[in-house]
């Protein structure tokens, strides 16, 4: 996804960290980066826009739920593995797991 116009910061870094941008979970150097990035490219504000908006009705909609200790484990695990760049194991968390985890919470 681009504009096709050059930037200073690469659409695919943009959109490969959107997450953490919208978590608030990266440096206010890289944020002010962004905003720059959002600011001249359209596409990229959109696709902003479109996961703030379900970002914010995931938790319109489940932000009351406790998510189990055992789930939010294996997920924070999961994610440490990747942050790390290490091999993610074969298993994925899949809705069983889910089910038997909010079974047990």
């Amino acid at each position: 996804m681009s504009c096709g116009e050059p930037h200073e910061t690469d659409c695919s870094e943009v959109l490969d960290h959107l997450y953490e941008f919208l978590d608030h979970e990266m440096p206010d150097a890289d944020c002010t980066k962004f905003e720059v990035h959002f600011e001249e490219c359209s596409p990229c504000l959109e696709k902003y826009g479109l996961e703030q908006a379900v970002k914010k009705l995931v938790k319109r909609c489940c932000g009351q739920d406790d998510v189990p200790t055992d789930l939010r484990a294996k997920v924070m695990g999961r994610i440490e593995l990747i942050r790390s760049g290490q091999t993610v194991p074969e298993h994925e968390v899949t809705t069983a797991d889910v089910r038997g985890a909010a079974a047990e919470g």
